[in-house]
């Protein structure tokens, strides 16, 4: 961040575009741990809120986080500046089969108080068929309740298999642990996707995690 004379700023990163070029690209904030202590909730907002302000305008959360109270938090930050935020939220594993990844996705529009979500994920590999995944996830892209679906946590062997499923190729993510300490999708994840040539990288959150984002 760059500090002018009169105190204002501006962020040192421009905010880019999705391949797709409906969605800003931004540096992200999580909200793991927000939503825990239903005492912090008002911290929790004015922390989200500060990171907005300061260009962190992706909000990452999850299913898992606070079971669910975490999306109420994200979902007050937000009021008021939405179209400006690109939210993304994970399933759970066990949530992401055709009989209940519909109402999943409702549950965490209504807690959020939106009507679509950027980006929605399968949080890690489970015993779902990803087959089943892959059509609950498009049927939701068809009724607008999701801009884009991917994956989080999946390694190479497991994105070698959703490329391999019928529709796998429609991923648009892959959300990963990518940090100083942690380096391993540079050996070999990495270079896959790069030969894949249709999908591109980039880090969303420095000390926690990468996306890697589909050129459409």
């Amino acid at each position: 961040m760059i500090f002018k004379e009169n105190n204002s700023f501006e962020p040192l990163l421009k905010i880019e575009k999705f391949p797709c070029q409906t969605a800003p690209l931004a540096i992200g904030q999580g909200t793991w741990y927000i939503g825990e202590d239903s005492s912090q909730k008002a911290a929790g907002v004015r922390a989200i809120q500060l990171g907005i302000v300061l260009g962190m305008s992706l909000v990452n959360t999850a299913e898992m986080y606070g079971e669910g109270n975490s999306k109420r938090i994200v979902g007050e930050a937000i009021q008021g500046r939405r179209d400006n935020i690109v939210l993304v939220s994970k399933v759970y594993p066990h949530n992401a089969g055709l009989d209940q990844i519909s109402s999943s996705c409702e549950q965490s529009l209504q807690r959020f108080g939106t009507d679509h979500l950027d980006l929605y994920l399968l949080h890690w590999r489970g015993r779902v068929p990803l087959n089943e995944t892959i059509e609950g996830m498009e049927k939701l892209k068809k009724e607008g309740k999701i801009r884009r679906w991917g994956v989080s946590n999946f390694d190479t062997t497991d994105m070698k298999e959703l490329f391999n499923t019928p529709g796998g190729e429609k991923c648009a993510v892959n959300q990963v642990l990518y940090h100083l300490g942690s380096r391993g999708i540079e050996y070999n994840l990495i270079p896959w996707l790069e030969r894949k040539k249709s999908l591109s990288w980039l880090t969303v959150r420095l000390h926690r995690s990468a996306l890697f984002v589909k050129n459409c």
